[in-house]
Formats: structure tokens, C-alpha cells, sequence
């Protein structure tokens, strides 16, 4: 049965004029980027699906275009409408954090940093500069793989600092295997880099390590030493 044969208090669209989009559930709100369905399902009917088979919304999101749009039911169009969904998302979060001034509250840096790397299949190592008020400048994905000792640079992230004139930076890696917990060599990258920025006295506020849907933060483990 098509969405349009449903009562009209049933139909996502409806239901978010009506109640607002927090009412939705996650298919029903996928549904409504999704428009269509595919032959026997509705719109809804193929949001379940591709919930259930990626195992969730963040992988869905993060999934590669060729093996989205392999599925029966989406193509090129409905791929580029979930990631220019997710982009949105990301930079509003962006937006508030830059607009809130000073970097005051710890679970929007977290939303935000999780938004960025949360959903990724590799390893990613990224900064956040931020002025001497704390305020953010620029947010930069510097390393790509396996985060260790060998694959991320000091002289590097010295330079990006001295190049964004940063006076102090939160460092974040995510791990996808989903565990957020610091490792050893995490903990020694830190310190390395933390004793390099202090030679242009650059504070590190921060590390944290981003899973799945959890963030760990390493200043507040004590572990930044």
C-alpha cells in the first residue's frame, strides 16, 4: 500500500506538520527524504529495511555510494539526499559551536566532533583550534589511517597551529570498532604532541576519542600527561 492510502494522521509528512519532527521515528523520518518506495513497499516499509540491514541510521548515513545505491529502491538521487541531510546536520552543529563563543559546553563539543567522525569506516585524526578565549577557529582532519606513534606527525600539527595562530587545541581520533576507550598509543601520541605544542605555547585542552555514539574524554581521565 502507497503512503498516500494511508489515513492522513499515519503519514510521516502529516505527522511532522502536526507534531513536529521530534515525534517521527527514525524510518518514518527517513521515509520523508526517501519520498518513494520501491514495488511492494512503501516509502517507510524500504526506511525499515535499510535501518534493520545497515544495523542503524549512523551506518546507513556512512555507507559508500556504490554500495547504497546497489539497493533496490534508492540511486544516485536518494544517496545525495541523505548526505546533503547529514551535512546539514554537521554544520549547524558547526554553526552553534562557533556562534556560542567560547567553548562552555562540553556535550556540544562532543555532539559536534561525534557528528564529524562517528559515522567513519577508517581511523581519523583531527584538531580543533581554538583562539585564547577559547573561541573556535578552525576545525581540520590531519591524519588518515591507523592512528600510532609513526602515522601521526608533531612537526605537522605545529605547523597547522602556528598556521591558524591557535592558542590552545582539542585533539580527536574516533575508533571503528565503536570502543571509545584511550589506548596506550593513544596516550603516548598525546603526550608527544602536547610536549611539541609547548615549545610555542600552544595548550592542548583535550583528547577525545570518538566510538559509537560515546565519546571519551581524556582530560577528564586525567590522562593527557
Amino acid at each position: 500500500m502507497s503512503i498516500n492510502d494511508w489515513p492522513a494522521c499515519e503519514r510521516p509528512r502529516e505527522k511532522l506538520l502536526r507534531r513536529g519532527a521530534a515525534a517521527l521515528s527514525d524510518a518514518e523520518l527517513l521515509a520523508i527524504l526517501l519520498r518513494t518506495g520501491n514495488r511492494g513497499n512503501s516509502a517507510v516499509d524500504l526506511a525499515r529495511e535499510l535501518l534493520r540491514e545497515f544495523g542503524g541510521l549512523r551506518p546507513l548515513l556512512a555507507a559508500e555510494r556504490p554500495l547504497l545505491c546497489r539497493r533496490r529502491g534508492l540511486g544516485p538521487a536518494k544517496y545525495a539526499l541523505l548526505q546533503a541531510a547529514t551535512e546539514l546536520a554537521r554544520r549547524q552543529l558547526r554553526e552553534q559551536l562557533q556562534r556560542d563563543g567560547a567553548l562552555t559546553s562540553p556535550d556540544l563539543t562532543r555532539r559536534y566532533l561525534r557528528a564529524q567522525l562517528g559515522s567513519r569506516v577508517q581511523e581519523v585524526f583531527a584538531c580543533l583550534y581554538l583562539d585564547n578565549r577559547h573561541r573556535v577557529i578552525e576545525f581540520e582532519e590531519l591524519f588518515h589511517g591507523t592512528i600510532d606513534g609513526a602515522s601521526v606527525h608533531p612537526r605537522e600539527v605545529v605547523r597547522r597551529a602556528l598556521h591558524f595562530n591557535a592558542a590552545a587545541i582539542i585533539f580527536c581520533h574516533n575508533h571503528p570498532s565503536g570502543v571509545a576507550e584511550p589506548s596506550d598509543a593513544d596516550r603516548r601520541i598525546t603526550r608527544r604532541l602536547r610536549e611539541a605544542l609547548a615549545l610555542i605555547d600552544v595548550r592542548v585542552l583535550d583528547h577525545i576519542v570518538v566510538g559509537a555514539g560515546e565519546t571519551v574524554s581524556m582530560a577528564e581521565r586525567g590522562l593527557l600527561g
